[in-house]
């Protein structure tokens, strides 16, 4: 019966998967690449823990405002991949356009709120070493918040149509510009002067813009070598298209700012302990998010590889790639986990040679290794439950778990138990093993009535026999 189920489920599915989802774990591997190498070449100055400090709560809090910009364009995950899967490419053009919109009338707010993250900052009892180059630095990155969206507006459009390596090259080459940035306007080569911190914050902004654009440019080129009428597309909104972007996207922002809200949190709450805890926070956190892009890249390729499944009508097959990228995801997280186990000392000594920092960030990565499983699956079940259309369901799962129950388990282990850092990381490890859990129940609900569903509803989700839109 396992082989049955194995030949059936894996062997038709595994091959198509892969090749989708190879280029998006690239893709997401070179986008936390940067994020490390941030953290790196800050790490060398003469602070190191207060630089990395600064550093870690910077990033926090502007991933805490941008995800969920970014998060409303996972709306095109679900249109675009309806829409290719049923052979209608002009939809999938007007899905595009329409993102580009939303990110123009968002962008102002975002930046705002980040904008306010400052006067919070400063009520927190932050360190002031820490604190008088988190503020620029923060700063320094809200001006690239319109490219990011924009980059991830044509990164869903194109793997939404299965065209994942430009996305996979730019983020890769990316890391070339963010490097080179780095290492010239942090430390003053070629010609800039010595900015410190701040410095790698304009060095991701320039990046940034550079994967915004080379992701614009393949769209152009493909559509002129293909002929597919991207340049003929409606170019002015559409109220009935936009309104579905932000049904579907708006849950899954939500989803992902609560997610990436819980860590600034945490981050923050850890930066009152000092700069040592904090730091050793950063690399740890560093190091899980790398093991964490595996599986959000896999789960992209589910949540494209479910989508165009339904859009075609063929409920084995987005059935298959659900439980396909499940076993990809998760097989991998397994082997993480036990890396975490064996290796953690190792682990940590490739972001730094502080003798300081060295035990507290291992242990935190000893913590990580009991959720990395159900990080995994979480992820994963996450972007296949999005393919079905199902974007609320992950999102009540994160509001619960991570705030209701990780989050005040962990402020109670760290301050009133005296755990430290440890103790919150705990919190959220046991948010986590529940959220993967309860995931991967809903996610088999589904699944069990793709074969009952009545298709015409699955376009509901995205109405691309009407012209009109």
């Amino acid at each position: 019966m396992l082989k049955r189920l194995f030949l059936h489920y894996i062997a038709e599915e595994a091959r198509p998967m892969l090749r989708l989802a190879i280029p998006l774990v690239l893709a997401e591997l070179g986008w936390m690449t940067m994020a490390i190498v941030d953290t790196m070449m800050v790490g060398r100055q003469a602070h190191s823990a207060e630089a990395i400090g600064a550093v870690s709560l910077g990033s926090i809090l502007f991933n805490s405002a941008a995800i969920f910009g970014t998060g409303l364009m996972l709306g095109l995950d679900t249109l675009v991949s309806h829409s290719y899967g049923s052979g209608d490419i002009e939809d999938c053009h007007r899905s595009m356009v329409n993102g580009l919109y939303l990110s123009l009338g968002i962008t102002p707010v975002l930046m705002g709120v980040i904008h306010l993250f400052e006067p919070l900052l400063r009520h927190l009892n932050i360190p002031e070493p820490v604190l008088v180059q988190a503020i620029p630095y923060l700063r320094t990155l809200n001006w690239g918040t319109l490219p990011l969206l924009f980059f991830f507006v044509f990164r869903r459009y194109l793997q939404g149509m299965n065209l994942a390596k430009p996305v996979m090259f730019a983020l890769i080459s990316a890391n070339l510009v963010n490097l080179c940035g780095n290492w010239a306007l942090i430390y003053g080569h070629l010609g800039f002067h010595a900015m410190g911190t701040v410095g790698s914050g304009w060095a991701t902004c320039f990046a940034r813009t550079y994967m915004m654009l080379v992701l614009l440019t393949y769209a152009l080129y493909y559509d002129h070598r293909n002929k597919t009428g991207l340049r003929n597309a409606a170019r002015l909104p559409n109220s009935v298209r936009f309104r579905k972007l932000v049904r579907l996207g708006l849950p899954a922002a939500t989803q992902f700012g609560l997610e990436v809200g819980v860590f600034a949190i945490a981050t923050a709450l850890i930066a009152r302990l000092g700069a040592i805890p904090l730091a050793s926070h950063q690399v740890a956190l560093n190091t899980v998010s790398f093991t964490y892009m595996v599986p959000l890249g896999i789960s992209a390729a589910a949540a494209v590889r479910v989508g165009q499944g339904l859009g075609r009508h063929d409920a084995d097959a987005a059935s298959r790639a659900g439980w396909t990228a499940m076993l990809l995801g998760t097989g991998f997280m397994a082997c993480m986990a036990l890396a975490f186990f064996v290796f953690p000392g190792a682990i940590v000594r490739i972001y730094t040679a502080d003798r300081q920092l060295i035990p507290p960030a291992t242990t935190l990565l000893f913590v990580a290794a009991f959720f990395q499983l159900f990080d995994g699956m979480q992820t994963v079940a996450t972007g296949a439950l999005r393919g079905a259309g199902d974007t609320r369901t992950p999102m009540f799962c994160h509001l619960f778990f991570y705030w209701l129950v990780g989050l005040p388990l962990g402020a109670y282990l760290c301050f009133r138990l005296g755990w430290g850092a440890p103790g919150l990381w705990t919190g959220l490890s046991v948010a986590l093993i529940l959220i993967g859990s309860t995931l991967l129940y809903f996610w088999r609900r589904k699944e069990k009535s793709f074969a009952t569903m009545p298709f015409p509803a699955s376009t509901n989700l995205n109405p691309i026999h009407n012209p009109t839109l």
